[in-house]
This record gives C-alpha cells, structure tokens and sequence, in this order.
C-alpha cells in the first residue's frame, strides 16, 4: 500500500483542528497539504472554562507552553485523538489524566536544542563582559568605556548543571570558544569533546566560571539553586537559568548578586510567568547590575518554530494515518507498516490481564479473520493494532467497542 493510497476511514474534512497560542505557519501548512481543511487558529491560550467550550467537537489539539491540560478539559474533549504541544516540554499537560482518556500526546523534545544553547553563549558573552551595564549607561547618556570586571570566554571554565540535549550542545559550542567544560547530571552521560564529568553539584558550581542550568522542573530540582548550594559558587561567577523557572530561588539570587556573591545573571524563565503580551511582570531581579531577563523566549526563533512544526505535525500525521504512536507520552509507541488487503483498527483499553484474549475471543466468535496484531502496554493502558479482513472490519469494529476495559477503538482505514 502505497502513501498515496492511505486515507482514513474519517474523511479528513471532518476532523476538527485547533490550535492555540500563535503555532507556526509551518504546521498549518502541513496539515492542509495533507488535505485537513478544518483548523482554527487562535493566537493566544484559553483559560479551563474557555477551552472546554471550544474543545467539545476537537479531534486534534495543538498548543504551547502557557494552555493547561486539565483533567476536566480532558474530560470534556470526548472526540478528542492526539494533543500536539508545539514545545520542548509537556507538564502543561495532565498525563496522567490522557493517557485515562487514551488521548496521545507529543511534544519537539529536540527541535529548539540549538536556539537555546546560542543563546546561553550568547548571554554568557555579554555577562562576562559587563555589557548589560555598559548598555544601560550609554542609553542613560553615561559613556562608561572601561576593561575593569570585563573578561574573556576564552580558557574560562563553564558548569553545566544537566547534560541533555541542550546542556551538551552548549558544551560542544563552548569547546570552540575556547572554554574548559565541567558538567554535573544524575544520569551517566558520556560527554562530548573534552567535557569532564564532575563528581558532583559542589564541585562543579565551586569550579566554574560561569553555571548554566539544564535540568527539567521536578520536586529533586525546585530552588536547586538555593541559599546553600549559591555558598558553593566561585565568588563573582556567572548564573544561567534558560531551564525551568522554579529551578533557582530568586530572591536568594537576589542577595547574592547584590554583595558579590555572583556576578550576574541571564534568567530567562521564572516561577510565574505572564500569560500574555503585553501584562505586568515582576521578579525579584528587576534592577539589579549585570542581570538579563529576557520572557522565556530561549528557544523563540522562526528556525525552532519551523522546526517544532514540522516535528510535532508529522508525528500527529502518523498517528492519525498509520497509527503510529513513537514519541507519545501516554499511549505506548507502537510503528506498523500498512498491511496489504487489510483494515486496520486501534484499540486502546485498561491495562488489565485478559483484555487482549478477550479481544480475539469476540473476533474469533465472529469469524472474523485476523491477519496481524501486535500489542504494546505500559503501566495504564494497552495499544493493540489490529488488520483485519476488509470485508468484516466494520462489524470487528462494533464487536471491539463492547470488550470490557475498552478506552477508545478507531478504524484507521
């Protein structure tokens, strides 16, 4: 079976399409070349109340970082197939609550790596050199033409706190400025060049230059940068924050850039963040020497975007067409290729013991040939992938939809 001939059993015009929070041209295009007519964008996120109502016929929903996921939209998103977040990231999401609802999510885990790690550099150049100060007087009219506090990138040592993606595509970028490279992960990471893996936290914020941080928001990784781990920093030495907002304690920040502590500091995400443009910020580093704040924009370039949307839309094609579900955070990931002279049907059901046996039993009662099958679990749910006969598949559909445990079953073609 060719591409060209795979067309689902729901005509492509009748899936409804929505997608918030200003997501890329690229994806919009994407889905109407491949013949899906129906998608209406909207440039901002919705609040619970406002997405419920607008989620209630949705069958593929795309968002950002700022829309929340709830339980209680889930819920209402009866018709609702796969959420495509246009991000790095997916806890604005309730997984928990998907995968109940056997509603597969995807995310770009890697598409904005290199808008962000340039922009690390980028903000360690500028700290290092003192330029947020400089900036400021000569726009205040002060000619402030001094080398005092100013220094090279060059033979200075950068901490890396996580050494994923991001962390080390910064670590290859900072090797060819010349820098030394130390970075601290609680996974075993093979490092890339001539990084050294440090034995631990203390020991990596005590020997760098200038600490950037790439750790995801967990409960290990809330105020990691706190009163007692800052003691640990080499005095005057430079923070980046580009990772999660509730990753450094800022007010302890604060005080230490204010006595010296620290030198200075790029922030780019923080514990509360406005929803929209244009709405009052305020953080604890506002006023303050030598710090940039920027409105988490770290991974906001038309290249990422592109990128993000050529990613997460082929992934939602997949899934949508093929039944593909590699990449998806709630349903298990299962890859088929298309079967020849067959019907395909998805079912996703509770993961109990029985349920596929169950599954064949209907079928088999029925007469209804089987020609492949595979299934896939995780701890909540099951995915089975069925091809069946052509000429029963619209009556093994029925038949499915009545086995005990069943979340969702659909007819792919």
């Amino acid at each position: 079976m060719s591409k060209q001939d795979v067309t689902t059993s729901y005509p492509k015009e009748k899936i409804n399409i929505l997608f918030l929070e200003n997501i890329s041209d690229k994806a919009v295009q994407q889905f109407q070349h491949n013949g899906y007519v129906n998608i209406k964008r909207l440039k901002g996120a919705l609040s619970e109340t406002e997405l419920i109502k607008e989620i209630k016929d949705v069958h593929l929903l795309g968002i950002r970082s700022k829309t929340q996921i709830t339980a209680k939209v889930l819920e209402a998103g009866k018709k609702l197939q796969a959420i495509g977040c246009f991000c790095i990231g997916v806890n604005q999401v309730n997984l928990k609550a998907a995968t109940k609802h056997g509603v597969v999510v995807f995310n770009a885990p890697y598409s904005n790596t290199r808008s962000v790690a340039e922009l690390v550099i980028g903000a360690a150049i500028m700290l290092i050199r003192r330029i947020p100060d400089k900036n400021k007087a000569a726009h205040d009219g002060t000619w402030l033409k001094e080398a005092t506090g100013s220094y090279e990138l060059r033979g200075k040592t950068l901490g890396l706190i996580g050494y994923g993606n991001i962390g080390s595509q910064v670590s290859v970028l900072a090797e060819a400025l010349g820098m030394k490279v130390m970075y601290y992960d609680v996974e075993t990471k093979l490092p890339l060049g001539n990084a050294v893996d440090g034995k631990s936290l203390k020991e990596v914020l005590g020997k760098s230059d200038i600490v950037s941080l790439h750790v995801p928001e967990t409960a290990q990784t809330k105020n990691l940068i706190n009163k007692t781990n800052i003691k640990h920093f080499k005095k005057g030495a430079i923070l980046i924050n580009y990772a999660r907002g509730e990753v450094v304690d800022l007010k302890c920040l604060r005080s230490a850039i204010e006595d010296g502590s620290i030198g200075g500091a790029a922030v780019d995400v923080f514990p509360f963040e406005p929803e929209k443009n244009g709405d009052a910020f305020e953080t604890p580093l506002q006023g303050l020497k030598n710090v940039l704040l920027t409105p988490h924009i770290g991974g906001s370039t038309e290249e990422a975007q592109e990128n993000i949307g050529e990613d997460v839309s082929a992934k939602l094609f997949n899934f949508l067409e093929k039944g593909i579900t590699t990449g998806s955070h709630t349903v298990p990931p299962l890859a088929l290729p298309p079967v020849e002279g067959a019907h395909r049907i998805l079912h996703i059901h509770n993961n109990v013991p029985g349920v596929l046996s169950a599954i064949n039993t209907q079928l088999s009662k029925h007469g209804i040939n089987i020609v492949g099958q595979y299934l896939k679990t995780n701890d909540e749910i099951g995915y089975v992938v069925l091809d069946v006969d052509k000429k029963l598949s619209n009556k093994a559909v029925k038949l499915l939809r009545h086995v005990k445990e069943t979340i969702k079953v659909r007819m792919l073609y």
